[in-house]
This record gives structure tokens, C-alpha cells and sequence, in this order.
């Protein structure tokens, strides 16, 4: 029986993709979700697996409020099935979307994929999972940089994670009588398909993001998968209610 379970949404792909792995590298269990990517949710898994690991993919819309009952039920037949458990350890609410444009020409329906992605999906679907968290577990949402320092064409999008930010602190709070320890991260500038992999893909960007960046270059996945992975642990157990600034020292 694994000791330890992580549920990742978003998990095949980027940031997901690397804490599933560091975690799995650490003995933990991963019950992933993915949208569209079935295959490289499979991959994953296989990734994983190879490493003497086990892990669960399910598909999951977190936008699809609707469909949470049928998830949850799903992630507690896997906790079941694979796992040999009736709850999970640690929830990180990382499935994302990047919306670039400016604060006037924003519209509606930019805005409400923005709710519906980074606010109102993480906040039901972390409601529903409750009772499969072990008390004495923990959450970590995922934030951006963009909270603390500003670009031009992310203003919504820092909004839903400034929110996030905020709904940390108040459910560290509240579930602070189950033990239930709640954080955010919030990465810079990271080398994945973010906003269309510009700063993957692009030497020019890239470049230009790097100068900004004390340590002298852009974030790659694993120094995030790295740092989730050691956050959860017991190592960080008195952490509670904060937000990890991990960008390299980006924009100070």
C-alpha cells in the first residue's frame, strides 16, 4: 500500500506533469486528471509506473461543475482499486488556463473561462473532495507571479490568482481544526506550452524574461515539480497559509 496519495488536476502536461514525477520519485501515490490529453495522461502513468510507482488517470473538466459527484466517485473507487485506501493525502488545484489580453479589450467570455478555471472549478471541486482528504493532509493551489509583479495583457488572470491567494489563508483557517495544512504557490516565468510555449519556444523572449530574473535564467517545469514535492512533505508540515514565491527572483 503506498503510504502517501497526491490528486493533481492538469496533471499530464507542464507544471502538472513535473510534480507528478518528483512526487512519484518520493514515494508518492498520483491520481491524475486530464481534459482532452488522454494519451499523455497514459504516458504519464507508464512514466510512472516504470518507476515502481502507482498512479490513476481520470478525466476531469473542472470547469464542468456538474460532473464533480460522478469525479469524486470515480477517485474513490481508484483510492479503492489501486491504492488499497478510502482517502487521499494532498490535493494540488493546479489545472489552468492562460488568457493574454488587455485589460480593455477583456471580454466576457474570457473572463468567465477565467472564473470558471482558477476560482469557481477549485473552490467546488476541493468542497467535494473533502471527505476523501485525510485529516492531517494538505492543499496547494497554484497562483502566479503575475500577483506580485505586472505585465501588460494579464490583468484578469493575475485577478483569479490574487483571489486564490486570498482563499488560501481563509481555508488554512477553517480547516485548521482537521490538520488540514493550505498553500499556494506562485511561479514565474516557466519554459512550458503557457501562453503558447513563448517562453519555451522563443530565444528572444526567453532572453528578455531571463534579465528580468535574479538568478539569471527562465524557470524550468522541474523546478517547480521539485519545490511542490517538497512542500507537501512532512520537511514543510508548519507551513500553513502562506504563498511560495518560485520564480528564480523574478521582477524583485
Amino acid at each position: 500500500m503506498t503510504d502517501r496519495i497526491a490528486l493533481i488536476t492538469g496533471a499530464p502536461r507542464g507544471l502538472g506533469r513535473a510534480m507528478a514525477l518528483h512526487l512519484a520519485d518520493r514515494g508518492v501515490g498520483i491520481i491524475g486528471t486530464y481534459r482532452t490529453g488522454a494519451a499523455e495522461a497514459d504516458t504519464l502513468r507508464h512514466e510512472i509506473e516504470a518507476k515502481g510507482g502507482k498512479a490513476v488517470m481520470i478525466p476531469l473538466d473542472v470547469t464542468d461543475t456538474q460532473g464533480f459527484p460522478l469525479f469524486v466517485e470515480a477517485v474513490a473507487t481508484a483510492l479503492d482499486d489501486t491504492f488499497g485506501r478510502q482517502q487521499f493525502d494532498y490535493l494540488v488545484n493546479n489545472a489552468g488556463i492562460g488568457v493574454f489580453a488587455n485589460f480593455a479589450e477583456t471580454t466576457e467570455e474570457q473572463f468567465d473561462a477565467l472564473v470558471a478555471t482558477h476560482l469557481r472549478g477549485p473552490i467546488f471541486l476541493t468542497q467535494k473532495l473533502l471527505p476523501l482528504i485525510e485529516d492531517g493532509g494538505g492543499i496547494l493551489n497554484v497562483s502566479s507571479g503575475f500577483v506580485r509583479f505586472t505585465l501588460p495583457g494579464y490583468s484578469v488572470y493575475a485577478a483569479m490568482k490574487a483571489a486564490t491567494e486570498v482563499l488560501t489563508r481563509f481555508m488554512a483557517v477553517e480547516l485548521g481544526e482537521r490538520r488540514i495544512r493550505v498553500n499556494a504557490i506562485a511561479p514565474g516565468a516557466i519554459a512550458t506550452d503557457f501562453g503558447g510555449g513563448a517562453v519555451r519556444d522563443n530565444e528572444a523572449v526567453n532572453a528578455f524574461v531571463a534579465q528580468g530574473i535574479a538568478l539569471g535564467r527562465v524557470g524550468l517545469p522541474d523546478d517547480i515539480g521539485s519545490a511542490v514535492a517538497a512542500i507537501l512533505s512532512d520537511d514543510m508540515s508548519w507551513a500553513n497559509g502562506t504563498c511560495f514565491d518560485i520564480s528564480g527572483g523574478q521582477m524583485l
